[in-house]
């Protein structure tokens, strides 16, 4: 008898989880460049080589696609700084792990999605709000817990919620001018920077 035929094998097929995720990425990227009002959901859809409609299936609108961007960057930035800080560590070696890190989230390859959060959170929705806030206390709560310590040894004297507010909100700034120049380029880099950033905010004499 001749043989059968072999069934050919199927193309590995993305899973929904996958696919949601490559539309949260592209969108942080695209939200970054082009802005959230400036981005339609073709873009996103034509960027990871989706029908238009496609989104919608994982996604009820484009503003819930702005909140899972928002939500997996301080998702992963939460993540990324408890993994960076050790507690064990002095309140002013912790301070400087955090700056580090928090430098890292903004400008790392990839690192999108906190800026698209500083740049159109005025674009979300307040019921999308809700659930962002609840993470970003947590991050914040990091460092206020640092800072506290820090102003109780005299080595920050100002009020250190007003500081955690102005130490982040210059940090995020740095979003909008920060641009890591070439090898061969006299350059600052993140180190640098962030060690000029606690030299800045540490009482230490």
């Amino acid at each position: 008898m001749p043989a059968k035929p072999k069934t050919p094998l199927s193309a590995p097929v993305s899973s929904p989880d996958n696919r949601r995720a490559d539309l949260i990425r592209v969108a942080a990227r695209l939200f970054r460049e082009k802005g959230f009002d400036g981005t339609t959901i073709r873009d996103i859809a034509h960027a990871v080589g989706m029908r238009s409609g496609s989104p919608f299936y994982h996604f009820a609108n484009k503003h819930e696609l702005l909140m899972a961007v928002m939500e997996e960057g301080l998702r992963l930035g939460l993540e990324r700084t408890q993994g960076a800080i050790d507690t064990s560590l002095p309140a002013a070696d912790r301070f400087r792990q955090l700056v580090r890190t928090h430098y890292g989230i903004l400008h790392d390859t990839g690192s999108d999605f906190i800026p698209v959060m500083l740049y159109d959170w005025r674009s979300l929705p307040v019921q999308y709000k809700r659930r962002i806030i609840e993470l970003k206390d947590r991050y914040d709560a990091i460092w206020q817990r640092t800072l506290d310590e820090l102003h109780a040894q005299g080595l920050l004297r100002a009020d250190a919620k007003l500081a955690r507010l102005m130490i982040l909100g210059a940090i995020n700034f740095s979003a909008t001018w920060y641009r890591a120049k070439p090898r061969s380029a006299k350059r600052v880099d993140l180190d640098e920077l962030a060690a000029q950033t606690v030299a800045l905010v540490l009482h230490t004499a």
